[in-house]
């Protein structure tokens, strides 16, 4: 595969998704550029034809494009030279797409949307946070970590090597221990607050913080 020409990745620097395949871009040694696209401005039209329903990211590669978040790590991780970020082993592979989908699927909306937002970023928006909508993601919010402990072998998620799952969850726990009831529910999930204060350490994650991250 030519790597010839920078990889392009469009995204925003606020972006979970986004940051995650920044992430594998920088794990992965990979030169690129961003894109900026602020999807809350309204996505360009041009966009659009990279990314027909307006999210973030997208990837373009020697005229290749690409959507998905999954779809472009494993392009990444697949297409470039680097150190692997799969487990060759079919068992463990599945174990890492299963850990990404809990998260897309379980923790993403009630950790991010309806806990991190409503408690750190209403403040900034004026307005009062929904404390019913952070008191109903609680639950799930501590049932998703859980599941999360009992998959996780140390000490990242899959033991000894860095996956995309690791890259998959980090910039979701990077958000959600900045908000009280985050800090509450990773106290309560001590493996996985042992794998973020190790994610934390790691260059790329200090490379590609949040602002929202570095005002705090």
């Amino acid at each position: 595969m030519s790597e010839t020409q920078p990889v392009i990745l469009y995204g925003a620097d606020y972006s979970v998704y986004a940051r995650i395949a920044h992430l594998a871009l920088h794990e992965k040694g990979v030169d690129h550029r961003i894109e900026p696209i602020d999807i809350f401005k309204g996505a360009p039209p041009a966009y659009l034809q990279l990314h027909p329903f307006g999210k973030i990211p997208a990837l373009e590669h020697d005229g290749f494009r690409l959507y998905e978040t999954g779809a472009i790590t494993r392009y990444i991780d697949e297409a470039f030279r680097g150190p692997p970020l799969q487990p060759a082993d079919p068992k463990a592979r599945a174990r890492m797409v299963q850990i990404m989908g809990i998260v897309d699927a379980y923790a993403y909306r009630p950790m991010i949307w309806d806990i991190v937002v409503e408690r750190t970023m209403a403040p900034r928006e004026g307005r009062a946070a929904d404390e019913a909508k952070i008191a109903a993601a609680m639950p799930m919010a501590e049932k998703t970590l859980a599941a999360l402990s009992d998959l996780t072998s140390g000490p990242y998620l899959l033991g000894e090597q860095l996956t995309l799952a690791d890259l998959h969850l980090a910039p979701i726990i990077a958000y959600f221990r900045l908000a009280p009831e985050g800090q509450q529910l990773l106290a309560q999930a001590p493996k996985i607050a042992r794998w973020w204060e190790l994610m934390a350490e790691r260059p790329t994650v200090q490379l590609t913080r949040y602002p929202l991250e570095l005002k705090t």
